[in-house]
């Protein structure tokens, strides 16, 4: 198993690699994406729009927590792709047992101080008076057992730099179905309301966190995690920081971003935070799947980078922007020419379906361009250039997005608040342009010389 994934890695054909290794990520992350919907169908059930406005409030929080694991898995995966391609893989074995053990860690501080402060970490993040009861509900479960989506983002993302991006995905899958079928059960059934939503996420995550570690235990890995090669050290730590620290600006960012957005749109009622929760998870779907093709993309990207194989690195980025642009136009018409039928599947609230509506078709207007804007943000990340990386990374939502959700309400209302994202989205393209010609004249100069 081992020496086929290196074969996918190092001989493949570009298309047939990527494909092999994006097909699976993509499978999870869609099942992912589609949990996060099932799970707002099902207390869209509830008939509450508080109830949905509450699992609004901790979706940035969802994100944070994400954050930090991609932290760490994200910086060991680039670390970990480069270091196979040179064939070390005892260096890229101390990187993932390093980045485990101290996301674990953090993952304990974090469950004790997020316990504690859960109440103003809540109103922090857009919770108003009316929604702040069931989000304490929802929030205090989920943040308790935060631990278990910290440890699955970091192992997920190691798994598919080694080219285990079947075992990643099926570890994604099994949460995410578990989550699906306990939903109803503890909801309705048990007749836990809200908080059964919350336990039928935790639960999912839990039982992902096993399958994942049973794979290291087991020893099916190509890197070996372990206590004993837990030896952190500057060294390994900047190695990892150098595209891990630009992952959790962008996450925490993202993360920011919502809460910032659901009090910009607060004013409005909480019908407003509704439509913007359920937009989210809507257009989350298509995301993901650019995400998953993205995580299929990095590891070769890296192997070839490492490998000093850069014909094999532009190829890939030429395959991967090609399919990732087609893929985003086509599923953003739709989306804007659907989005009313599909608003209706999640509430019968009329002004939370009117506004729905416009926030999502206003959503999607740019959605042909992200391709560009992933693809080159992961090959950076690939590549262990942590400076373009970082601009990438607070760009979208830091540099533009925070002022714009600022300043767009007071001039368009909600619909400021609903703009506010495509604008920013449209900068950060011109940004991710001009960071594409410059690394795409500096593969080629390599190319050269290494003929």
């Amino acid at each position: 198993m081992t020496n086929d994934r290196e074969l996918i890695l190092k001989e493949a054909p570009v298309n047939k690699a990527i494909t092999s290794l994006a097909v699976p990520a993509i499978i999870g992350m869609m099942v992912n994406a589609v949990y996060n919907i099932v799970d707002t169908l099902f207390v869209g059930m509830l008939h509450d729009t508080t109830a949905l406005g509450a699992t609004t409030v901790l979706f940035p929080i969802f994100m944070l927590i994400s954050a930090v694991g991609m932290t760490f898995g994200m910086g060991t995966a680039t670390v970990i792709s480069r270091k196979l391609g040179k064939q070390d893989k005892e260096a890229a074995s101390h990187a993932v047992s390093t980045a485990f053990f101290t996301t674990l860690g953090i993952a304990i501080i974090f469950t004790i101080l997020g316990t504690i402060f859960v109440t103003p970490l809540l109103r922090l993040f857009g919770a108003t008076e009316t929604i702040l009861d069931q989000a304490e509900i929802y929030g205090s479960i989920i943040i308790a057992f935060s631990v278990f989506q910290m440890l699955n983002m970091n192992m997920n993302n190691a798994l598919r730099a080694e080219g285990a991006a079947k075992m990643s995905a099926a570890a994604i899958a099994l949460g995410a179905v578990l989550n699906i079928i306990l939903d109803p059960v503890f909801m309705f059934v048990l007749d836990m309301g809200l908080a059964g939503a919350a336990v039928a996420t935790v639960t999912g995550q839990g039982i992902s966190t096993i399958f994942l570690l049973s794979y290291y235990l087991r020893k099916k890995s190509m890197v070996r995690l372990s206590l004993r090669r837990f030896q952190p050290s500057v060294s390994i730590y900047k190695q990892i920081m150098a595209i891990g620290i630009p992952t959790f600006l962008r996450q925490a960012l993202s993360s920011f971003a919502m809460a910032m957005l659901t009090n910009a749109a607060a004013p409005f009622g909480d019908s407003a935070i509704a439509a913007i929760g359920i937009t989210l998870r809507v257009s989350m779907m298509p995301m993901m799947v650019l995400f998953g093709f993205s995580q299929g993309f990095q590891p070769m990207a890296g192997y070839a980078y490492g490998a000093k194989n850069y014909a094999r690195v532009r190829e890939s980025v030429k395959f991967s922007i090609g399919w990732t642009t087609k893929f985003a136009t086509a599923v953003g018409v739709l989306l804007f020419i659907f989005a009313g039928l599909i608003m209706s599947a999640f509430t019968r609230d009329p002004e939370v379906l009117e506004r729905g509506t416009l926030a999502l078709r206003l959503s999607v207007i740019i959605m042909p361009t992200l391709g560009i804007q992933l693809i080159y943000a992961f090959l950076y990340q690939a590549l262990g250039r942590g400076k373009p990386s970082l601009l990438l990374a607070v760009a979208r939502q830091g540099i533009f997005f925070l002022p714009l959700v600022l300043i767009m309400p007071g001039l368009l209302g909600l619909t400021g608040v609903y703009i506010a994202q495509p604008i920013a989205d449209a900068l950060t393209v011109g940004v991710s342009i001009i960071l594409a010609v410059k690394i795409n004249r500096e593969l080629k100069i390599k190319e050269t010389e290494a003929r």
